[in-house]
């Protein structure tokens, strides 16, 4: 028998672009959650011009799993079809500015009127009220102002960072606050908003370092963390990067010397036991790196694993989905579109034995699901043609 989602049966309204809102409703619609995504007529989600035909890789990263309906909402059509979809949503997600919807006559205080069990979630940059509340909020602003960037660059050569973590971060948490509105509503019966932004997002996930600052004063950097938890990145002889994370455990000290056939580093007195390599971390990585500059990445690869070091190549994203564990764990999936082809996408992170995460379906052309979702709200295909020459959809 077919097994349902966990959340089969609830029904989600989104209305972002972009990553943090999309990302949250995918994460829902994977295990089982209906997606509605809401997208202006003509062009939908920016991202969907990324690439070709409105179809990118980057919008289809993210909006697998969904319906899409095409909706000029600043109409008196358009806003009264939007309210009729939200009669009849359990959560809506929104990553507008502070007050838009409020002003489009789409804000909490307006839309629980219409339902009062609606979970609404809002996204935004800095939050709903504030000294930066209105300012633009991208990835990379919520990376440098939440602390990420200051922990993750030199900061003697500051430069970006080639993933959109303050969105995808801010997605997670916003998807967590849904589901944990959710289950307040099957216990009180009532709906409520929920909120997160980039920057609240950001800060939150680097509690580690913060943790750390708060308690000493201490300033992390770069390598603050990298030297606590022994982490250290060599170059083999034939110029390929790993990293080996020797953690607490005093064994994988004692391992990797074994390992290199160099016993009597582990007696060393710079180096014999954490707190001496934390002081001379730097020393260490130079020892290490002259040893490791004598042999291939395969090699050594190969003669840590069977000491049990935790070691791995620094991979790029071909030699990921090259690797037998990736593969093993089947973490591609190709999803074929019926008028605009294959499309290949990662995986769920997650499994669950009774209600596994599904890909049902291909991210959505724009529009493609309008004419279905309208008749489901009791419109007849003269209104649609209507809608359609009236610009509202």
């Amino acid at each position: 028998m077919l097994k349902k989602g966990a959340l089969s049966g609830l029904k989600v309204l989104e209305f972002a672009n972009y990553i943090t809102g999309p990302y949250a409703s995918m994460l829902l619609a994977d295990i089982g959650a209906e997606v509605i995504k809401v997208e202006i007529p003509g062009s939908g989600d920016p991202f969907r011009g990324w690439g070709d035909a409105a179809y990118s890789p980057t919008f289809c990263g993210f909006n697998r799993n969904k319906k899409s309906i095409t909706l000029n909402v600043s109409s008196k059509e358009g806003k009264k079809i939007f309210e009729d979809l939200v009669e009849d949503t359990d959560v809506l997600i929104e990553n507008f500015r502070p007050g838009v919807l409020d002003e489009m006559g789409f804000g909490y205080e307006q839309l629980r009127i219409i339902n009062p069990k609606l979970i609404y979630c809002s996204i935004t940059g800095f939050g709903s009220d504030g000294p930066y509340r209105d300012r633009p909020g991208y990835d990379t602003i919520g990376q440098a102002m939440g602390g990420l960037l200051g922990v993750l660059i030199d900061l003697d050569k500051p430069s970006g960072i080639g993933a959109p973590l303050s969105d995808l971060l801010t997605g997670l948490y916003a998807c967590y606050a849904i589901q944990g509105a959710l289950l307040s509503r099957y216990q009180t019966g009532l709906g409520q908003r929920v909120e997160t932004s980039l920057l609240q997002a950001t800060v939150a996930f680097g509690s580690s370092n913060a943790s750390t600052f708060l308690a000493s004063g201490l300033i992390p950097n770069k390598s603050t963390r990298t030297q606590m938890a022994q982490v250290y990145v060599f170059t083999s002889g034939d110029g390929l990067p790993f990293v080996i994370h020797l953690s607490s455990p005093q064994k994988f000290w004692h391992s990797l010397t074994k390992a290199l056939n160099k016993l009597e580093l582990a007696e060393d007195e710079r180096f014999c036991n954490r707190e001496l390599r934390f002081k001379n971390y730097h020393e260490l990585t130079s020892v290490l790196q002259e040893i490791f500059k004598s042999g291939t990445r395969s090699k050594w690869l190969s003669l840590l694993e069977k000491h049990d070091v935790p070691v791995a190549a620094i991979l790029n994203q071909k030699e990921v989905f090259e690797d037998p564990q990736v593969m093993h764990l089947g973490m591609v999936v190709e999803m074929n579109h019926k008028d605009l082809g294959p499309v290949r996408l990662v995986k769920s992170a997650i499994n669950m034995s009774e209600t596994p995460p599904k890909m049902s379906f291909a991210p959505p052309a724009l529009g493609e699901h309008t004419q279905e979702i309208l008749e489901k709200l009791g419109y007849r295909i003269d209104d649609f043609k209507t809608l359609k020459l009236n610009n509202v959809i």
